[in-house]
């Protein structure tokens, strides 16, 4: 018979205790993950509805008769739109290892970006000079101190544009490491061969600069819309 205090006794009770630890430690990392499954399922079903949307939104576009206020307050709500959900997906990944579910959901993003990105220039072209478009290029994965030290200011940077100017720009940030080829053809028109780099309406930074000096090459027009 166990008695209290018996070296034994207290074996057990220690045992005991972290066989009951354990199991609600595992029943707590089932309901996170549970919750995590779920957040993403969200996320990868919005992306597939945000896509259908863009391309939706290319193909009115392209009617040819609709006012360049239309277009315009479209590709910036629908910008503005893609960007709080892409924040709300990098919130939920920055405490998890980035799993192949995750990395779908992203490269769909990119590819829906990417859409943005060839339907806001065309629109700029029909529209000149009344809004911008800022690309912020980067590599998602990269293991480079450096590159990611200048990617890290850039989103500070970016982030504080966008508190400025959020209602005149169409602010897309794309990784370039998807195998898109769609971005890649896109990319393909500037002369970049290393990231992070910044596109502000075709003029490109390949180095983090100060506010001004992008906001130098914004289209500011007095007609412009404003969705702030």
């Amino acid at each position: 018979m166990l008695k209290l205090g018996d070296p034994k006794n207290a074996f057990w009770e220690a045992l005991l205790l972290t066989i009951i630890v354990f199991i609600i430690g595992l029943l707590i990392g089932m309901a996170v993950e549970n919750s995590r499954a779920g957040k993403l399922e969200v996320s990868l079903e919005n992306a597939q509805v945000s896509l259908i949307d863009v391309l939706t939104l290319d193909s009115v576009s392209s009617l040819g008769n609709l006012s360049c206020d239309n277009l315009i307050s479209s590709n910036l709500a629908f910008a503005d739109r893609i960007y709080e959900e892409a924040k709300i997906l990098n919130n939920y990944d920055a405490a998890n290892k980035i799993s192949d579910n995750i990395k779908i959901v992203y490269k769909k993003y990119d590819l829906l970006r990417t859409l943005l990105w060839s339907g806001a220039s065309k629109v700029r072209i029909q529209c000149p000079d009344r809004f911008s478009i800022v690309v912020y290029l980067y590599q998602r994965e990269s293991a480079n101190i450096e590159e990611k030290a200048a990617q890290n200011v850039w989103s500070k940077i970016l982030g504080d544009l966008k508190e400025s100017r959020g209602g005149d720009i169409v602010l897309i940030p794309i990784s370039v490491d998807n195998d898109l080829s769609s971005l890649a053809l896109m990319i393909s028109q500037y002369n970049i061969s290393s990231y992070p780099v910044v596109i502000v309406n075709d003029h490109v930074f390949t180095e983090p600069v100060k506010i001004e000096n992008l906001e130098s090459y914004l289209d500011n027009d007095d007609s412009l819309i404003r969705l702030n």
